[in-house]
Formats: C-alpha cells, structure tokens, sequence
C-alpha cells in the first residue's frame, strides 16, 4: 500500500492540474517530461508533483544509487587506513555500515533520486535497536545529511561528504 502511494498522489495532482485556469503546457511534454525538467534549488524544498513523479521512477526496495557509497563526517575519516575511521559510513543497496554498527534497511517509507526515508534494523556493541532514517543527497552529489527520528534518535542532522 505505501508503494502506491506516491502514484495515487501524482494521478491526483494531475487531475487537480487539469482543472486549473492556467494555460496548457505544449502537447510535445508530457507531466513526466515537465517533472524531469524541474530545476531544484539546494535551499529549498522540491515541490510536491516534482517529489512525487521522481519518488516514482525509483526502486522501493534499495537505497537509491545516487545515496551508496563511502562518506566521512571529517576528511580523515575517508582516508584512514589503520582502522580508526568512526565517522566513515559506507552505504549500499540495503546497507549502512558504521564504525561499530551495521544497519540493514527495512521498509522504505519515502524515496527518491537522491532522498530515501526508511525504517533500519542496527546492530553493533552486542545491541540491536530499529531506527527511522532518511539520507539526503545535495550540493550534486558531494554531501550527504542523515536524520534520525524517533525513540533515541540522534539529536540533529548528521553532515557526511563524499569520499574520493
């Protein structure tokens, strides 16, 4: 039911679209193409029909490709070769690994090109615990901000860059 979701909403804010007083987009583009050819400002907010016709051209079921790789909060953190590197998570399809925790990814509540929202299953330090996460993509590609939410979520967004 939450992988149609993000359908239904688009269908409905088409139809919403039809019914407005603006004047027709030309018949060569289509609401797909309109979408694509949004342009987001790193500052803002997407809007709504461009969130939403990106979330459903992604998998809901890995991490999007944009998001995976290796990402350290402090440059050493990408560089270090003794082990040592806390701040370093590498993220694959269904992955996140940290220092001394592995998250394996649940349920994806949101997704996009660059955006996932979901629900991770840690373990590390002989605990298991489940966390609301979403991973942000930005500034084309070079950084990335986590947020966790929920019961003894982390307090405030976690800042990576990419590892080169």
């Amino acid at each position: 039911m939450n992988r149609t979701l993000p359908a239904v909403a688009l269908a409905a804010v088409l139809a919403l679209g039809a019914c407005s007083k603006q004047p027709d987009a030309p018949a060569s583009q289509s609401p797909s193409d309109a979408a694509t050819q949004a342009v987001f400002d790193e500052t803002t907010e997407p809007s709504a029909t461009a969130t939403e016709a990106n979330e459903a051209a992604v998998s809901t079921n890995e991490i999007p490709e944009a998001v995976r790789g290796r990402w350290g909060m402090v440059p050493a953190d990408c560089t270090s070769t003794r082990g040592d590197a806390k701040g370093l998570m590498v993220v694959s399809a269904d992955t996140l690994k940290f220092y001394e925790s592995v998250a394996k990814l649940g349920e994806i509540k949101e997704a996009g090109e660059s955006r996932v929202r979901a629900t991770f299953s840690y373990t590390g330090e002989g605990q298991s615990w489940t966390q609301d996460v979403v991973l942000d993509v930005a500034l084309n590609g070079k950084t990335l901000t986590r947020r966790e939410y929920g019961k003894d979520a982390m307090p405030g967004p976690q800042k990576y860059t990419r590892c080169i």
